[in-house]
């Protein structure tokens, strides 16, 4: 296994090291964690401040204070080679959302990056503006989801909303010689093991079996399933959005293809069936990519949205996966099974993430209702969703997303502010 990490380790520098990117890493290895913005800090009408499940964000409420860096764990220099310096990168990102060819009280609700920091991310602050009539931050503590609502009274011709969020990323690394990680509580790795709805479980025992064999190692078991994802899917470019979710009517027509949600949520499934934590993270590409211009996006990024995926072995902690993004460079830069560059793409896309995108939330069969609803919040008359990764509407025609460009206008823009 060592053995294995350190050829897919030097791999992977091999690919960045040849990267323009690179010599401005090492310019940068000594930057600190970013500190949360003056705007964030001082706060003004609209700044932002956690809230509680239920509880809406006040205007004028002072951010959280700034944590104190957070430090990268040794390396073991004798079994990995040097890898990258600690880079992080702060993003301003902004969205707009105008509501056209509503009836009565129409609202909003949009998705916001992940809340808790991680050595990976960390979210500054957001703040907004609009022609909305009341609006605010909304947390779901057991989804471990932000959510932003605006509600609109009725006769407010063109609906409007700004939303400007700050967010710092590194690169997602898994070292396997590092071990000891704190354990994840025991309420978390439970809901990662829920089966996915739709009746699909014997399908999916019957490959996980086929796959893994005799294998028991969890990470040994972890990367089993993403191979075979990754040798038995195929990304369907004329499926809409980031895919359906829908895990049994893939199975059953046995056409293992779909966009990155698909692909993510199918290695999902298959180790929540064999007894391994797991779950996807939903979240919006912001930056260009090192590796290829595919696995990247710039300008208008309402339709960048990207789903990646990560599993639990116990020791190591959760390891970051995704399959999807090499389906879609087999796709997209033409890579033949023979290609070098696909070996070393696929090797280095279990158990690296390039954050040159933000993670929204790992919340699935979403129910606006019981997750933002009760007075004063605003209620939803539609169902569940599969996922939360577009921007949702209401009003008195029903529910609609940014997928509907007739009804709702979606633009997304990002700047690096530093890094």
């Amino acid at each position: 296994m060592k053995r294995r990490k350190f050829l897919a380790a030097s791999a992977l520098f091999s690919l960045l090291a040849s990267t323009p990117a690179w010599a401005a890493n090492k310019a940068a290895a000594k930057k600190p964690l970013p500190a949360r913005t003056a705007a964030a800090k001082t706060g003004g009408r609209n700044a932002y401040k956690p809230v509680g499940r239920g509880v809406a964000a006040r205007p004028g409420a002072v951010a959280r204070p700034a944590a104190p860096p957070i430090e990268t764990p040794a390396r073991a220099a004798l079994t990995l080679p040097e890898e990258p310096p600690a880079l992080w990168r702060t993003y301003e990102v902004s969205s707009s959302i105008t509501l056209s060819k509503v009836r009565g009280r129409s609202r909003v609700w949009l998705p916001l990056a992940q809340y808790k920091d991680s050595t990976w991310q960390r979210s500054l602050g957001h703040r907004w503006e609009g022609n909305f009539e009341t609006a605010g931050i909304y947390r779901d503590p057991t989804a471990e989801m932000e959510v932003f609502v605006a509600e609109w009274k009725e006769g407010v011709a063109a609906p409007q909303l700004r939303l400007v969020s700050q967010v710092a990323t590194q690169d997602r690394h898994f070292d396997v010689t590092h071990r000891n990680f704190v354990a994840e509580r025991t309420d978390v790795l439970r809901r990662c093991l829920q089966p996915f709805a739709g009746g699909a479980e014997d399908s999916l025992r019957r490959i996980a079996e086929r796959i893994l064999g005799r294998i028991k190692d969890p990470v040994a078991q972890g990367k089993a399933i993403y191979d075979w994802v990754v040798d038995n899917t195929a990304r369907d470019p004329l499926t809409p959005g980031s895919g359906r979710g829908d895990i049994a009517a893939m199975l059953e027509s046995g056409h293992l293809a779909g966009k990155s949600a698909d692909i993510a949520l199918l290695f999902v499934a298959l180790c929540r069936t064999v007894g391994l934590p797991a779950r996807p993270v939903f979240g919006l590409r912001v930056d260009g990519s090192r590796l290829f211009t595919s696995l990247g996006a710039s300008g208008e990024l309402a339709q960048a949205q990207h789903c990646r995926a990560e599993f639990y072995a116990p020791g190591y902690g959760w390891i970051p996966v995704d399959p999807s993004d090499v389906r879609t460079a087999i796709l997209e830069e033409h890579l033949g099974p023979a290609d070098a560059k696909l070996s070393v793409l696929r090797k280095l896309l279990f158990g690296f993430w390039e954050m040159n995108w933000i993670g929204f939330n790992a919340a699935q069969d979403v129910s606006l209702r019981d997750a933002f609803g009760g007075t004063p919040l605003p209620q939803s008359a539609g169902g569940n969703l599969p996922f939360l990764v577009y921007p949702q509407a209401e009003s008195a025609d029903g529910r609609f997303s940014s997928l509907d460009r007739d009804r709702l206008a979606y633009s997304v823009t990002a700047r690096r502010v530093n890094g």
